[in-house]
């Protein structure tokens, strides 16, 4: 990952690497044998990271088998063991490389509030820096305004825009949405699905549905669906992410906000969770702030290089 990247990342990680560094920094200095108040410490500073308490167990179990390098070494070889075992847990198989599939289909699910609307418009960004066209679909039929953003995005991105009345099935929308991408030539459909609350069956089986839908119009469609995660709601960025990966398909993640949260450890939570890989994170506002996950730019950021 290019430097500027990287510098990215350690801004929009700062608060949490200071929630790391803290507390945990002062007691290795010291160069004394860590004693269990110390690790105790350190085990809090990755709890309220919302690394998630299985993550956290196996990183100060590792710890505490090689303590004597940390007490000897110190911050340093604390951050080496740290990054070492994040990495571990971070790692993921890489998504299926995108094949020739014309359209190549790409649901973006999450529940309200979380950026989805914006990261389809900063992906359609992409599509067109990498000479591809894309179609938005607003299959989200429910919330007034959602189309509107979409087709804003849409505008602001050269991106071609479809959409249904308001209250309109969702699962026609997006066959119209599908046919019309096939007809027209277009690479890529992007497609707004409702921010459904993770709660709710029906709209589970609402989005289940959705799936089957594109099957039927496009080989192996969906080829990708990306769950949208906000980092700042921590932990319960986790238990929204359960809800959904019981919905099946879920492919891979989209971590927004990283640029204002103290809880970016609960990126290391919800891969560790759902197995799968995260693709993107959101580190501000403008189109080019979704940026391509790195897991070794990402853990440098998180605890320090």
């Amino acid at each position: 990952m290019a430097n500027s990247f990287l510098d990215r990342f350690k801004q929009g990680l700062s608060r949490t690497r200071d929630i790391l560094n803290a507390d945990v920094g002062d007691l290795l200095r010291g160069r004394r044998p860590l004693e269990p108040a110390d690790l105790d410490a350190i085990e809090e500073a990755l709890l309220a990271a919302d690394m998630g308490v299985p993550a956290v167990a196996e990183a100060m179990e590792v710890l505490r088998a090689r303590s004597r390098e940390v007490w000897t070494e110190g911050r340093d070889a604390m951050r080496g063991l740290l990054r070492q075992e994040l990495l571990r847990q971070l790692e993921q198989p890489a998504p299926a490389a995108r094949t020739a599939a014309r359209p190549w289909v790409v649901f973006l699910v999450g529940v309200n509030g979380v950026g989805k609307t914006t990261t389809i418009g900063k992906l359609a960004r992409a599509e067109r820096a990498a000479g591809r066209t894309a179609l938005l679909v607003a299959a989200d039929t429910f919330r007034a305004a959602a189309a509107e953003q979409l087709q804003v995005w849409a505008e602001r991105t050269g991106a071609a825009f479809h959409r249904g009345a308001e209250g309109a099935d969702p699962s026609a929308v997006l066959t119209d949405g599908l046919r019309a991408a096939r007809s027209r030539g277009h690479d890529t459909v992007l497609v707004d699905t409702a921010g459904r609350l993770h709660t709710k069956g029906n709209l589970m089986a609402e989005l289940a549905k959705m799936s089957r839908v594109a099957a039927r119009e496009v080989p192996d469609a969906p080829h990708e669906t990306l769950l949208v995660l906000d980092a700042t709601l921590g932990g319960n960025a986790l238990a929204q992410a359960r809800e959904f990966a019981k919905a099946g398909g879920v492919t891979g993640l989209v971590l927004t906000k990283l640029d204002g949260t103290a809880k970016g450890g609960v990126a290391v939570a919800v891969v560790r969770e759902l197995g799968v890989p995260i693709r993107h994170v959101g580190l501000g506002e403008a189109a080019e702030d979704l940026v391509p996950f790195d897991a070794s730019s990402f853990v440098d950021a998180l605890v320090g290089e």
